[in-house]
């Protein structure tokens, strides 16, 4: 009964913290920039200042903008690409803040990258390892231990995550203030942008330890 509060607790959050980043995606792609920069021309001078060569393009969706070191591109929502708005500098400043968070080898990023192949597999099968392991608990606990392991390798990547994005939110705005991009109140709408994404994150690994801290009590009480 417990976790299923807690477990509704954080659903709950979760949707608070996503509808907050959206409404001020929303508000502070009103705010334009200064400099009249477009998101892409944000991520063309970061990178071109910090020694990095990447293709910067444009992808469908909103809030889906994501660095890929596989192929060193750093890919930007359509609103974000095309708009001089301070949303879209401090978006597009974060993914650029990946790329040097790539070049410089940044332990935690490292780290992250190393779980990706354990995660891809872990999350194809954890599902369906977890829910055969409860209904056999009983005549095969080693299933459910086997469920929980590959849980907390997912788990572990949420927690990891969150330096990351942390960290390549500090370079951006770092960026951003020296660059002279932004200042003043529009510098710290930048960062409370910023702020509210990585709320997101914070969430999801509370989401993920929760849940696996479920089914470590599942299997003790009922091993």
């Amino acid at each position: 009964m417990i976790y299923w509060i807690l477990f509704g607790a954080i659903s709950l959050i979760s949707y608070i913290v996503q509808r907050n980043l959206t409404k001020k995606f929303d508000r502070y792609s009103n705010v334009p920039l200064a400099a009249n920069l477009r998101g892409c021309d944000i991520a063309a001078r970061m990178l071109q200042q910090n020694g990095i060569q990447a293709t910067i393009r444009p992808v469908d969706g909103t809030l889906t903008d994501f660095f890929n070191p596989a192929d060193m591109s750093v890919n930007l929502s359509t609103p974000v690409f095309a708009s001089s708005s301070i949303a879209a500098a401090a978006v597009a400043a974060h993914e650029c803040g990946h790329a040097i968070q790539h070049k410089t080898r940044y332990s935690m990023l490292v780290l992250r990258t190393s779980l990706v192949p354990a995660v891809s597999f872990a999350s194809k099968w954890v599902p369906w390892v977890l829910l055969a392991g409860i209904l056999l608990v009983e005549a095969m606990p080693q299933l459910l231990l086997l469920g929980i392991g590959l849980f907390a390798i997912t788990t572990l990547f949420s927690l990891v995550t969150l330096p990351v994005e942390i960290d390549a939110s500090r370079r951006a705005i770092a960026w951003i203030e020296h660059s002279g991009i932004a200042q003043g109140g529009t510098l710290e709408c930048a960062k409370d942008a910023l702020r509210a994404a990585a709320y997101t994150y914070v969430v999801a690994a509370l989401a993920s330890l929760a849940t696996l801290i479920y089914y470590i009590l599942v299997y003790t009480r009922r091993n």
